[in-house]
């Protein structure tokens, strides 16, 4: 058991209980009643279900249970496992966890919708990400591994105490739950277009599937099922290509096509005086406030974190992040090639229209442009990765309330089986949260935007802080929290209806084009660091170091 869980009691070193459904039995009985559901409800609702491609999906929900509860088997309970894996997942298990959970359903969706639709200047997430990853590895997770924490809140916990860091988990639990919100609402919409499944139905089935096997077996059983999880991903996405490109002349006349229809958009980046630029203009402002979101809001999360503190060591923490993200630039290709295939389409030969919203491209393009069995397969690969994608949000956000709100501000003494119990009830929650969410879904995305800003703006700040300022106290803590979250709020977000209260410069019919959400970032950074400093007498700085560890060992910060 690692260094900093709680000292197991005798009771807790009990094998667990054999049930009498085996992992084998659980999976095929769950498909049978899987089937049944689906027919009952095909012939009440008189829909026409496309029955080999819901097979092969019922099919591949069960075996993804299957792995993740066998896997466990072999771990004989480990108290830890839950959460770090018993800080024991070599690099190569490591990599595959970490890219997966990167490369999730909106990552290969929204890959696709803006390469369609606003060129290759807009498709910031995957060179984003990549550079968010490598950055992390090299600054973060080397040190928060050596610390040998539990979660991404525990820094805050050190320096700034069990308040501070319960205020913070929040900001953070948010993001996990409108983004498993989010990708499982992309994933019942895919459903329901190629297979005839209703939106509702396919994400309760996905939902109940992404908690059983996070409930089972935590942190192992995520990680095995995302090494089958990312190879079908590739496998289906690979798949389509020949066939959409065969209905648009072949890759060379679509990308000519659009090269000449996209002008303006093909650079990854913009000219570097933009914002002379008639074209670019105030969006140029924007452009590098979301592309540094992307980066540096892509590092304060929970599901990286997780993944990071699982490794065996600090070094293969470092390295797993550094190549993650280069496989996360790599993992981009195909559905970007997927876009370009689309938006070269003749949809009326296809015998449709083009989608209505740009966001349907992948799925128009799965039913349309391949034969329907490819397309049941490359949903497949976009159901794994929403799965896994899903699963890690879930154990991350449980493992948080558990170890950093429960465990400190409820029963400090907590058990390491008592904490485990909070963490599969926890994962339940969460689940049935954002499946109810995922169902209402007028404003999920809104909701994820939101939330995503908040960790960019709030959380990166305090987590910087925490681990490399040696005056950082929970006066500046809580002063940064408060300046980042007002100057954040205070720019409006059009998707919620909300109005800038604060006057930026650069507004334009109630759109705030000034990079207001790095100046919110910037201002609470700088607020922790004066506030902090100059009250380091009244509210003495707490060296970083693991409250849980029997070494109690410090790092000067």
């Amino acid at each position: 058991m690692s260094m900093n869980a709680p000292q197991m009691n005798p009771d807790d070193q009990q094998q667990p209980k054999k049930l009498f459904l085996t992992p084998l039995t659980t999976a095929i009985a769950g498909f049978i009643v899987f089937t049944i559901i689906t027919i009952t409800y095909s012939i009440f609702a008189k829909k026409e279900i496309y029955w080999p491609g819901l097979f092969i999906m019922l099919g591949l929900y069960c075996l993804f249970y299957y792995i993740g509860a066998k896997a466990v088997e072999k771990r004989k309970g480990k108290t830890d496992d839950m959460l770090v894996a018993g800080r024991s997942m070599p690099l190569l298990l490591s990599l595959f966890t970490m890219t997966a959970t990167w490369v999730g359903g909106g990552y290969i969706a929204g890959t696709a919708e803006t390469v369609y639709s606003s060129g290759f200047v807009w498709t910031q997430a995957p060179w984003a990400y990549g550079i968010s990853l490598i950055v992390g590895g090299i600054f973060f997770a080397p040190k928060m591994r050596r610390m040998e924490f539990m979660t991404m809140l525990d820094p805050f916990e050190s320096r700034f105490g069990k308040k501070v860091a319960g205020l913070l988990y929040f900001p953070a639990l948010l993001g996990e739950l409108f983004w498993s919100a989010a990708i499982l609402t992309a994933l019942g919409t895919t459903f329901s277009v190629i297979l005839g499944l209703s939106f509702t139905v396919s994400i309760i089935i996905s939902a109940i599937v992404a908690i059983a096997y996070t409930v089972v077996g935590g942190l192992w059983a995520i990680a095995h099922t995302d090494v089958l999880q990312i190879c079908i991903m590739f496998f289906g996405l690979l798949l389509v290509l020949p066939f959409a490109f065969s209905h648009v002349g072949g890759f060379h006349t679509a990308f000519e096509n659009y090269v000449t229809h996209m002008k303006g958009t093909l650079s990854l980046f913009p000219p570097l005086t933009g914002w002379d630029d008639p074209k670019w203009g105030k969006l140029y402002w924007s452009w590098w406030d979301y592309a540094l979101l992307l980066i540096f809001g892509g590092i304060p999360w929970q599901i990286y974190f997780q993944r990071v503190l699982s490794a065996k060591n600090e070094k293969v923490a470092m390295w797993l992040s550094i190549w993650a993200g280069v496989f996360c630039i790599v993992c981009a290709i195909a559905p970007a090639l997927i876009g370009i295939a689309g938006f070269s389409a003749d949809w009326k030969s296809l015998g449709t229209s083009a989608p209505e919203n740009a966001s349907l491209i992948l799925t128009f393009v799965f039913k349309y442009m391949t034969p329907g069995l490819v397309g049941a397969i490359a949903l497949g690969g976009l159901a794994a990765a929403v799965l896994s994608a899903t699963a890690a949000s879930l154990l991350s956000a449980s493992g948080m309330s558990a170890w950093n709100v429960y465990r400190p501000l409820v029963k400090p003494k907590a058990s390491p089986q008592q904490l485990q119990k909070v963490i599969r009830r926890s994962v339940i929650t969460v689940g049935i949260g954002a499946t109810l969410i995922a169902l209402n879904a007028k404003s999920v995305y809104s909701l994820w935007y939101l939330s995503s800003d908040l960790v960019y703006c709030i959380l990166f700040p305090q987590l910087t802080c925490a681990l490399y300022y040696k005056f950082a106290n929970w006066y500046g803590a809580l002063s940064g929290f408060i300046v980042a979250l007002v100057l954040r709020i205070g720019g409006g977000e059009p998707l919620l209806g909300l109005h800038p209260f604060i006057p930026y410069p650069l507004i334009e019919n109630g759109t705030v084009y000034f990079p207001f959400r790095t100046f919110a970032m910037i201002a609470g950074l700088v607020t922790i660091l004066i506030v902090s400093y100059f009250t380091r007498y009244k509210c003495q700085p707490k060296p970083l170091r693991n409250l849980h560890s029997d070494k109690n060992e410090h790092i000067a910060s």
